[in-house]
Protein backbone atom coordinates (compact mmCIF):
# COMPACT_ATOMS: atom_id res chain seq x y z
CA UNK A 1 0.00 0.00 0.00
CA UNK A 2 1.22 3.79 -1.05
CA UNK A 3 0.81 6.38 1.86
CA UNK A 4 0.67 10.10 0.39
CA UNK A 5 1.47 12.85 2.43
CA UNK A 6 0.18 16.22 2.16
CA UNK A 7 -3.08 14.52 0.43
CA UNK A 8 -5.29 17.45 0.38
CA UNK A 9 -2.65 19.82 -0.86
CA UNK A 10 -1.93 20.82 -4.93
CA UNK A 11 0.61 17.99 -5.54
CA UNK A 12 -0.69 15.42 -2.67
CA UNK A 13 -3.85 15.15 -4.69
CA UNK A 14 -3.33 15.43 -8.18
CA UNK A 15 -0.65 12.42 -7.32
CA UNK A 16 -3.85 10.72 -5.64
CA UNK A 17 -5.86 11.21 -9.25
CA UNK A 18 -2.66 9.99 -10.65
CA UNK A 19 -2.09 6.71 -8.43
CA UNK A 20 -5.78 5.55 -8.18
CA UNK A 21 -5.91 5.61 -12.01
CA UNK A 22 -3.13 3.29 -11.96
CA UNK A 23 -5.45 0.84 -9.81
CA UNK A 24 -2.95 1.51 -7.27
CA UNK A 25 -4.11 0.87 -3.26
CA UNK A 26 -3.27 4.47 -1.77
CA UNK A 27 -3.66 5.68 1.54
CA UNK A 28 -4.08 9.45 2.44
CA UNK A 29 -2.65 11.39 5.12
CA UNK A 30 -5.09 14.51 6.19
CA UNK A 31 -4.68 17.19 8.89
CA UNK A 32 -8.08 18.96 8.17
CA UNK A 33 -10.91 17.09 7.30
CA UNK A 34 -12.60 20.13 5.63
CA UNK A 35 -10.13 20.08 2.67
CA UNK A 36 -10.99 16.48 1.86
CA UNK A 37 -13.97 18.55 0.48
CA UNK A 38 -11.47 20.32 -2.36
CA UNK A 39 -9.90 16.80 -3.53
CA UNK A 40 -13.03 15.41 -3.86
CA UNK A 41 -13.97 18.30 -5.85
CA UNK A 42 -10.75 18.28 -8.03
CA UNK A 43 -12.11 14.50 -8.82
CA UNK A 44 -15.68 15.83 -9.83
CA UNK A 45 -14.33 18.25 -12.14
CA UNK A 46 -12.10 15.20 -14.05
CA UNK A 47 -15.30 12.66 -13.92
CA UNK A 48 -13.52 10.38 -11.47
CA UNK A 49 -15.52 10.04 -8.56
CA UNK A 50 -15.29 6.42 -8.25
CA UNK A 51 -11.64 6.67 -7.82
CA UNK A 52 -12.24 9.16 -5.02
CA UNK A 53 -14.22 7.10 -3.13
CA UNK A 54 -11.18 4.32 -3.07
CA UNK A 55 -9.18 6.66 -1.22
CA UNK A 56 -8.13 5.52 2.35
CA UNK A 57 -8.31 8.70 4.85
CA UNK A 58 -5.80 8.87 7.75
CA UNK A 59 -5.96 11.09 10.45
CA UNK A 60 -2.72 12.32 11.06
CA UNK A 61 0.30 15.24 11.20
CA UNK A 62 4.16 14.40 9.68
CA UNK A 63 4.85 16.10 13.60
CA UNK A 64 2.83 14.57 15.83
CA UNK A 65 4.60 10.43 15.32
CA UNK A 66 1.91 8.96 17.43
CA UNK A 67 -0.81 9.42 14.35
CA UNK A 68 1.99 8.51 12.04
CA UNK A 69 2.77 5.37 13.90
CA UNK A 70 -1.16 4.69 12.64
CA UNK A 71 -0.52 5.71 9.27
CA UNK A 72 2.49 3.63 8.48
CA UNK A 73 0.89 0.55 9.19
CA UNK A 74 0.80 -1.66 5.98
CA UNK A 75 3.15 1.01 3.62
CA UNK A 76 5.21 -0.20 1.36
CA UNK A 77 5.90 2.96 -0.58
CA UNK A 78 5.71 6.81 0.46
CA UNK A 79 5.39 9.92 -1.64
CA UNK A 80 6.17 12.57 1.12
CA UNK A 81 4.47 15.31 -0.70
CA UNK A 82 3.41 17.24 2.80
CA UNK A 83 5.30 20.64 3.39
CA UNK A 84 4.93 24.52 4.29
CA UNK A 85 5.74 26.84 2.08
CA UNK A 86 6.23 30.61 3.25
CA UNK A 87 8.67 33.58 2.34
CA UNK A 88 7.87 35.56 5.64
CA UNK A 89 10.50 35.54 8.57
CA UNK A 90 8.07 34.90 11.20
CA UNK A 91 7.50 31.51 10.03
CA UNK A 92 10.66 30.13 10.43
CA UNK A 93 9.92 28.13 13.24
CA UNK A 94 7.01 26.34 11.70
CA UNK A 95 8.58 26.19 8.81
CA UNK A 96 11.87 24.17 10.53
CA UNK A 97 9.38 22.14 12.65
CA UNK A 98 7.32 21.03 9.32
CA UNK A 99 10.04 20.69 7.01
CA UNK A 100 12.71 19.23 8.63
CA UNK A 101 11.37 18.08 11.43
CA UNK A 102 8.79 16.65 10.16
CA UNK A 103 10.49 14.99 7.17
CA UNK A 104 12.75 13.15 9.69
CA UNK A 105 9.61 11.62 11.34
CA UNK A 106 8.72 10.16 8.07
CA UNK A 107 11.95 9.04 7.20
CA UNK A 108 12.34 7.14 10.72
CA UNK A 109 9.17 5.62 9.78
CA UNK A 110 10.41 4.67 6.78
CA UNK A 111 13.00 3.09 8.51
CA UNK A 112 11.01 1.67 11.76
CA UNK A 113 8.16 0.01 9.35
CA UNK A 114 11.05 -1.10 6.79
CA UNK A 115 8.93 1.06 3.97
CA UNK A 116 10.78 0.21 0.41
CA UNK A 117 10.60 3.07 -0.99
CA UNK A 118 10.22 6.77 -0.70
CA UNK A 119 10.19 9.99 -3.11
CA UNK A 120 10.17 13.36 -1.55
CA UNK A 121 8.93 16.35 -3.38
CA UNK A 122 11.52 19.19 -2.44
CA UNK A 123 12.30 22.19 -4.59
CA UNK A 124 14.46 24.43 -6.67
CA UNK A 125 15.11 26.46 -3.93
CA UNK A 126 16.68 23.74 -2.37
CA UNK A 127 19.47 23.48 -5.39
CA UNK A 128 22.97 24.65 -5.16
CA UNK A 129 24.19 28.14 -5.89
CA UNK A 130 25.62 28.64 -9.35
CA UNK A 131 28.95 30.60 -9.45
CA UNK A 132 29.58 33.85 -10.75
CA UNK A 133 29.42 34.04 -14.33
CA UNK A 134 27.36 30.81 -14.27
CA UNK A 135 23.96 30.71 -15.45
CA UNK A 136 22.67 27.14 -15.14
CA UNK A 137 21.75 25.10 -12.13
CA UNK A 138 22.23 21.47 -12.25
CA UNK A 139 21.00 18.76 -9.73
CA UNK A 140 25.07 19.00 -9.21
CA UNK A 141 25.44 22.24 -8.42
CA UNK A 142 26.47 22.60 -4.53
CA UNK A 143 24.81 24.47 -2.12
CA UNK A 144 26.50 27.22 -0.87
CA UNK A 145 25.91 27.68 3.17
CA UNK A 146 27.45 31.44 2.93
CA UNK A 147 25.17 32.52 -0.05
CA UNK A 148 21.70 34.47 1.67
CA UNK A 149 18.99 31.85 1.10
CA UNK A 150 15.27 31.85 2.63
CA UNK A 151 14.28 30.57 5.67
CA UNK A 152 12.04 28.04 2.87
CA UNK A 153 14.87 27.42 1.04
CA UNK A 154 17.24 26.35 4.46
CA UNK A 155 13.51 24.04 5.45
CA UNK A 156 13.77 22.22 2.53
CA UNK A 157 17.33 21.69 2.44
CA UNK A 158 17.56 20.83 5.64
CA UNK A 159 14.50 18.13 4.81
CA UNK A 160 16.91 16.94 2.14
CA UNK A 161 19.39 16.06 4.18
CA UNK A 162 16.85 13.75 6.43
CA UNK A 163 16.00 12.15 3.19
CA UNK A 164 19.96 11.42 2.26
CA UNK A 165 20.06 10.56 5.76
CA UNK A 166 17.24 7.41 5.63
CA UNK A 167 19.11 6.40 2.15
CA UNK A 168 22.33 5.84 4.48
CA UNK A 169 20.24 3.67 6.49
CA UNK A 170 18.86 1.80 3.56
CA UNK A 171 16.02 3.36 2.24
CA UNK A 172 15.78 3.69 -1.56
CA UNK A 173 14.86 6.97 -1.99
CA UNK A 174 13.98 9.78 -5.13
CA UNK A 175 14.46 13.58 -4.38
CA UNK A 176 12.31 15.75 -7.08
CA UNK A 177 12.62 19.43 -7.11
CA UNK A 178 9.74 21.30 -9.09
CA UNK A 179 9.66 24.75 -9.85
CA UNK A 180 6.89 26.98 -9.53
CA UNK A 181 3.96 24.54 -9.85
CA UNK A 182 0.60 25.69 -11.31
CA UNK A 183 -2.35 23.45 -11.35
CA UNK A 184 -6.27 23.72 -11.17
CA UNK A 185 -8.68 23.86 -8.04
CA UNK A 186 -6.93 25.25 -4.95
CA UNK A 187 -6.47 28.73 -5.18
CA UNK A 188 -4.74 29.62 -1.94
CA UNK A 189 -1.67 27.76 -4.05
CA UNK A 190 1.78 29.95 -3.49
CA UNK A 191 1.72 29.99 -7.55
CA UNK A 192 -1.91 31.63 -7.75
CA UNK A 193 -0.34 35.02 -6.15
CA UNK A 194 0.52 35.48 -10.08
CA UNK A 195 -3.30 35.12 -10.83
CA UNK A 196 -4.44 37.50 -8.12
CA UNK A 197 -1.64 40.30 -8.91
CA UNK A 198 -2.65 40.19 -12.76
CA UNK A 199 -6.28 40.54 -12.10
CA UNK A 200 -5.71 43.61 -9.42
CA UNK A 201 -4.13 45.05 -11.90
CA UNK A 202 -0.36 44.75 -11.30
CA UNK A 203 1.86 47.70 -12.82
CA UNK A 204 5.27 46.27 -12.18
CA UNK A 205 7.08 43.38 -13.40
CA UNK A 206 10.64 42.71 -13.74
CA UNK A 207 13.36 40.33 -16.11
CA UNK A 208 14.53 38.04 -13.67
CA UNK A 209 13.99 34.16 -14.33
CA UNK A 210 11.58 31.23 -12.67
CA UNK A 211 10.93 28.06 -13.72
CA UNK A 212 7.89 26.74 -14.07
CA UNK A 213 5.31 23.23 -14.58
CA UNK A 214 2.29 21.67 -14.43
CA UNK A 215 1.17 19.86 -11.20
CA UNK A 216 0.15 16.90 -13.62
CA UNK A 217 3.59 16.65 -14.76
CA UNK A 218 4.91 16.92 -11.59
CA UNK A 219 3.19 13.57 -10.39
CA UNK A 220 3.19 11.88 -13.88
CA UNK A 221 7.09 11.86 -13.50
CA UNK A 222 7.12 10.60 -9.66
CA UNK A 223 5.17 7.94 -10.26
CA UNK A 224 7.99 6.97 -13.19
CA UNK A 225 10.66 7.61 -11.18
CA UNK A 226 9.49 4.94 -8.08
CA UNK A 227 8.38 2.27 -11.04
CA UNK A 228 11.61 2.25 -13.01
CA UNK A 229 13.12 2.36 -9.58
CA UNK A 230 15.59 5.41 -9.84
CA UNK A 231 16.67 5.12 -6.42
CA UNK A 232 18.80 7.49 -4.75
CA UNK A 233 18.58 10.52 -7.21
CA UNK A 234 17.32 13.47 -7.24
CA UNK A 235 15.63 15.47 -10.53
CA UNK A 236 14.97 18.89 -11.36
CA UNK A 237 11.36 18.76 -12.71
CA UNK A 238 11.11 22.13 -14.79
CA UNK A 239 8.96 22.44 -17.98
CA UNK A 240 10.79 25.62 -19.19
CA UNK A 241 12.50 28.56 -17.81
CA UNK A 242 10.41 32.17 -18.51
CA UNK A 243 10.91 35.39 -16.88
CA UNK A 244 8.41 36.79 -14.46
CA UNK A 245 7.75 39.67 -17.10
CA UNK A 246 6.36 36.91 -20.08
CA UNK A 247 4.62 34.92 -17.64
CA UNK A 248 2.66 37.82 -16.19
CA UNK A 249 2.14 39.33 -20.04
CA UNK A 250 0.80 35.54 -20.75
CA UNK A 251 -1.65 35.43 -17.41
CA UNK A 252 -2.89 38.93 -18.60
CA UNK A 253 -3.52 38.10 -22.16
CA UNK A 254 -5.09 35.22 -21.01
CA UNK A 255 -7.22 37.20 -18.90
CA UNK A 256 -7.86 40.05 -21.59
CA UNK A 257 -6.37 42.12 -19.33
CA UNK A 258 -3.91 45.12 -19.01
CA UNK A 259 -0.35 44.02 -19.10
CA UNK A 260 1.89 45.06 -16.00
CA UNK A 261 3.79 47.79 -17.57
CA UNK A 262 6.43 49.36 -15.51
CA UNK A 263 10.05 47.63 -15.59
CA UNK A 264 10.92 46.96 -11.85
CA UNK A 265 14.61 47.96 -11.32
CA UNK A 266 16.99 46.30 -8.30
CA UNK A 267 16.26 50.02 -6.96
CA UNK A 268 12.51 50.21 -7.39
CA UNK A 269 12.24 46.63 -5.51
CA UNK A 270 14.87 47.09 -2.66
CA UNK A 271 12.33 49.99 -2.03
CA UNK A 272 9.23 47.68 -2.07
CA UNK A 273 10.31 45.08 0.12
CA UNK A 274 11.34 47.94 2.69
CA UNK A 275 8.01 49.55 2.44
CA UNK A 276 6.81 45.88 2.66
CA UNK A 277 8.46 45.51 5.88
CA UNK A 278 7.52 48.86 7.25
CA UNK A 279 3.60 47.93 6.86
CA UNK A 280 4.51 44.66 8.26
CA UNK A 281 5.95 46.09 11.49
CA UNK A 282 2.71 49.00 11.60
CA UNK A 283 0.09 46.36 10.67
CA UNK A 284 1.15 43.11 11.91
CA UNK A 285 0.34 41.36 8.63
CA UNK A 286 2.11 38.59 7.03
CA UNK A 287 5.35 39.88 4.75
CA UNK A 288 4.17 39.88 0.90
CA UNK A 289 7.62 41.12 -0.39
CA UNK A 290 11.02 40.27 1.50
CA UNK A 291 14.41 41.24 0.74
CA UNK A 292 15.43 37.88 -0.66
CA UNK A 293 12.23 37.64 -2.93
CA UNK A 294 13.23 41.23 -4.11
CA UNK A 295 16.82 39.68 -5.02
CA UNK A 296 15.13 36.27 -6.56
CA UNK A 297 13.28 38.57 -8.96
CA UNK A 298 16.27 39.73 -10.88
CA UNK A 299 17.55 36.34 -10.81
CA UNK A 300 19.23 35.47 -14.05
CA UNK A 301 19.70 31.87 -13.70
CA UNK A 302 18.31 28.64 -15.33
CA UNK A 303 17.20 25.24 -14.34
CA UNK A 304 18.09 22.61 -16.01
CA UNK A 305 15.37 19.37 -17.40
CA UNK A 306 18.09 17.40 -19.07
CA UNK A 307 18.70 15.02 -16.84
CA UNK A 308 14.71 13.78 -16.20
CA UNK A 309 14.67 14.38 -19.88
CA UNK A 310 17.38 11.80 -20.83
CA UNK A 311 16.18 9.17 -18.11
CA UNK A 312 12.26 9.33 -18.96
CA UNK A 313 12.53 11.22 -22.49
CA UNK A 314 9.74 13.11 -21.18
CA UNK A 315 7.09 15.46 -23.25
CA UNK A 316 6.45 18.46 -20.66
CA UNK A 317 3.49 20.20 -20.67
CA UNK A 318 3.13 23.80 -22.83
CA UNK A 319 3.25 26.45 -20.59
CA UNK A 320 1.77 29.05 -22.18
CA UNK A 321 -1.22 27.39 -23.46
CA UNK A 322 -1.75 25.87 -19.94
CA UNK A 323 -1.89 28.58 -18.04
CA UNK A 324 -5.05 29.82 -20.16
CA UNK A 325 -7.48 27.87 -18.47
CA UNK A 326 -6.18 28.57 -15.02
CA UNK A 327 -6.06 32.05 -15.84
CA UNK A 328 -9.93 32.05 -17.07
CA UNK A 329 -11.31 30.36 -14.27
CA UNK A 330 -9.15 32.25 -11.70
Amino acid sequence: MILVTGATGLVGSHLLLQLLSKNETVKALYRDKSKIETVKQLFLSKNQIVLFEQINWIKGDITDIPSLEKAFENITSVYHCAALISFDPKDEEDLRKINIEGTANVINCCIDKKVNQLCYVSSIAALGDAKENEFLITEETEWNPEKLHSDYAISKYGAEMEVWRGQQEGLNCIVVNPGIIFGSGFPEQESNRFFAAVKKGISFFTKGKIGIIAVEDVVSIMYSLMMQKQFNQRFILVAENTTFEQLLFWIADAMQVKKPFIHANKTLTNLAWKMDWLISKLTGRKRKFTKLTAIASHNKKEYSNAKINSVLNYSFIEMKDYLIPLSKAY
